[in-house]
């Protein structure tokens, strides 16, 4: 049975928060792909774009947790408004300094480090926000509403990104980045307060986060999706080492990065929203543990490749990877956790869907400055490969999951 894809933008609070969140990434993926053309026009080093995980990993392992706590006691939609809010200044702090030529990489890092706080309590709440304004029913579908969210604002930002450096100077990108943010912070002004569904009792210490640990280790459907996340986007982040195949290896500019950037975005938008349209699909755990081969193999293709336009395709095929095993991996969380421990839930997760990628941008800029960035990136795509594998058969439940056994 197929569901119309766009059913979930029905419901008016989403609609809100869904547009909203849509312009901001488009802003914050032209910021992403701007800060690391700019480190690395600034040092000419990998090293240099290895730190961009390291800063912003840090900051998130250290207030993660506290930011599921918060999204459990406190009204998460506030959260969500001041958490954003305080990216929207340090946006307008990097224009700033980038225009007036006073920008260096201390700077830049500083600014990574405080989005990273300011994430660390934005996605758990707002991650925990979601189910509370949209029916059960329709959680599927919202989800992947907002992952196929995240692939165009992956597309068009890179995209504009590049050519406003080459036409307009990086120190627009930001100022650009710095007016996403403003629809955000309208809609969230504009959707009311979501009292809890189920009573809680949480409270801001240390048993509090000890009773989340403890919810995810006694899930094994719940860490063992956790466990695939982090080594798949460890390995196979390629991602950080474009900037090196579009300038070094594949010559195409600044242009040919943006649209590097946005191939992956391609495939996962392609796919996400014929993904999204079916309704009750048989054998998700299989289908998600493929997913994740696909992702790990055409990473490898992509290390391989010295054409631009089969590397595009590559990316693209990773794109596919990602986001089917992203919906089906989201389902599995939503649909098995309370909601007085959602936050929570979520942050840990957070810890292993942001770094991985994170981590893996250090070691993926490491290998690159030993090995050369090829090389690096087809030992990350076969190291995905062997994670997936190991969990696949570590964890038979995962393999043998239909996509309804775990509705609570």
């Amino acid at each position: 049975m197929k569901t119309p894809f766009l059913t979930a933008l029905k419901i008016r609070d989403f609609r809100l928060l869904w547009v909203g969140l849509l312009i901001s990434a488009i802003g914050s993926s032209m910021q992403i792909m701007g800060v690391t053309w700019h480190l690395y026009n600034l040092t000419h080093s990998a090293f240099s774009l290895a730190l961009i995980g390291l800063v912003r990993f840090v900051p998130l392992v250290l207030f993660s947790l506290i930011g599921g706590i918060i999204a459990d006691i406190f009204d998460r939609r506030k959260i969500v408004l001041m958490s954003n809010l305080l990216m929207t200044l340090t946006a307008l702090l990097l224009a700033w300094a980038t225009y007036a030529h006073v920008v260096s990489p201390f700077i830049i890092y500083f600014v990574l480090i405080i989005n990273s706080i300011a994430s660390s309590l934005d996605t758990p709440a707002r991650q925990s926000f979601v189910p509370q304004i949209v029916p059960k029913q329709h959680w599927t579908n919202a989800l992947g509403l907002i992952v196929v969210l995240w692939q165009v604002s992956l597309v068009l930002g890179p995209s504009i990104g590049g050519f406003v450096i080459a036409y307009m100077g990086i120190d627009f990108v930001y100022f650009l980045n710095f007016v996403s943010f403003i629809p955000l912070l309208l809609a969230l002004l504009s959707i009311q307060s979501v009292k809890r569904t189920e009573p809680t009792n949480v409270s801001f210490n240390l048993s509090s986060i000890k009773e989340g640990l403890r919810f995810v280790r006694n899930s094994p459907m719940i860490y063992s999706t956790m466990l695939l996340d982090f080594f798949a986007t460890f390995f196979s982040s390629a991602t950080v080492l474009l900037p090196i195949f579009a300038q070094d290896i594949l010559l195409v500019g600044p242009k040919g990065l943006g649209l590097l950037y946005a191939a992956p975005s391609v495939g996962a938008i392609i796919a996400g929203m014929i993904f999204s349209s079916f309704g009750h699909i048989k054998q998700q755990g299989k289908i998600l543990l493929g997913s994740v081969l696909l992702y790990g193999l055409t990473t490898v293709l992509f290390g391989f490749s010295k054409s631009f336009y089969l590397s595009l395709i590559f990316l693209g095929l990773t794109g596919v990877g990602d986001v089917v095993s992203t919906i089906i991996r989201n389902t599995i969380r939503y649909l098995s956790t309370p909601d007085y421990i959602r936050g929570r839930m979520s942050s840990i997760n957070m810890i292993f869907f942001v770094g991985g990628p994170q981590l893996g941008e250090l070691e993926a800029g490491l290998l690159a400055g030993l090995l050369g960035s090829p090389v690096s990136v087809v030992i990350g795509g076969v190291g995905t490969i062997i994670a997936t594998a190991f969990i696949a058969f570590a964890v038979p439940k995962l393999r043998k999951y239909q996509g309804h056994e775990l509705i609570v």
